[in-house]
């Protein structure tokens, strides 16, 4: 394993609460954290500069010495209008991670470095995963099938172990871990963390609503659908949620739009509202729960998967 001393402080279980947008917030944030895990956000759940740096300001201020580290995660395609001054912002609050999206890290680098901070790419290719490791990141967020919201379609079978024949940095792995044993999965195939996103989602301190929770509860592998039609870029969706917003699954299933990603309030962030995301993992999710509870309950069944594979 080649995870950094520094980021194993505070944790009970080796993963990521993933950043969904519309989901992870503040309050998901902390409690993952003080439950043992890393918390993180993305900076486009905060509609403004002002309302993402106090935000940020909060996580800083509420940050104890036996917690985890934290995350920001920040979209870097070249259509995103608030790029320049989220960097302003990482530069003034020095979050200890940062994990660039849909784009190149190349911008935030330098910056995340100069305080000693650590820039992990998120990636849902091999090539884009070489180009990234090209750039100098510190690690690299393999994005799986099966994952929630913007998806990759390698399995963590491939797409792990095709990563570590040329990358020795820090590797999370995301794509519907749901369960302690998935975790350990991701280990063995040679990660250092799990990513976990959709499970957290009925979590009581997400963002989501309470319709998406009691949806995420309620839906199984089976109601998930993979379509770029959306946002442009491929994702899953919660089937149900695409009905009730009257799209047609099956015409969404073949089509594809163009990427526009500007400030969190436009008419592609709206897209988000309107239908919900989750991925394959979506049936371990069954009843709303603290976050402490969901995540102390992957803490025991890392540490069985851990103990059995001992003896």
């Amino acid at each position: 394993m080649s995870l950094p001393s520094g980021l194993n402080h505070g944790l009970r279980l080796p993963a990521i609460a993933a950043p969904m947008f519309l989901v992870s917030g503040v309050e998901l944030v902390m409690a993952s954290r003080r439950a043992g895990m890393i918390g993180s956000f993305p900076v486009s759940n905060a509609r403004t500069i002002d309302e993402l740096d106090e935000w940020m300001a909060t996580i800083v201020n509420s940050t104890t010495s036996d917690m985890p580290h934290w995350a920001l995660n920040m979209i870097v395609h070249s259509t995103y209008t608030r790029l320049a001054d989220e960097i302003e912002l990482v530069r003034k609050h020095k979050p200890p991670i940062v994990i660039t999206a849909l784009g190149s890290p190349a911008r935030v680098i330098e910056t995340v470095h100069a305080y000693g901070g650590y820039v992990l790419a998120d990636v849902n290719s091999i090539d884009q995963a070489k180009r990234s490791a090209m750039l100098g990141v510190d690690g690299l967020v393999l994005v799986c099938s099966g994952a929630g919201g913007h998806t990759g379609n390698l399995s963590p079978f491939a797409f792990i172990p095709a990563v570590r024949e040329f990358f020795d940095g820090i590797v999370v792995a995301g794509g519907a871990i749901g369960n302690g044993q998935g975790v350990r999965a991701m280990q063995v195939l040679g990660a250092d963390l799990g990513y976990i996103g959709t499970h957290l989602i009925a979590s009581q301190e997400s963002l989501a609503v309470p319709a998406y929770k009691d949806m995420v509860v309620s839906a199984g592998p089976a109601d998930i659908l993979e379509s770029a039609a959306l946002t442009g870029a491929r994702a899953n969706w919660l089937r149900s949620s695409l009905i009730a917003a009257g799209y047609d699954p099956d015409v969404l299933a073949s089509q594809k739009s163009d990427m526009k990603l500007g400030a969190p309030e436009d008419s592609a962030a709206k897209r988000w509202k309107d239908v919900w995301s989750a991925g394959q993992g979506v049936g371990y999710t069954r009843e709303i729960a603290p976050a402490a509870q969901i995540i102390t309950k992957l803490v025991q069944e890392y540490q069985l998967s851990t103990e059995g594979a001992a003896q």
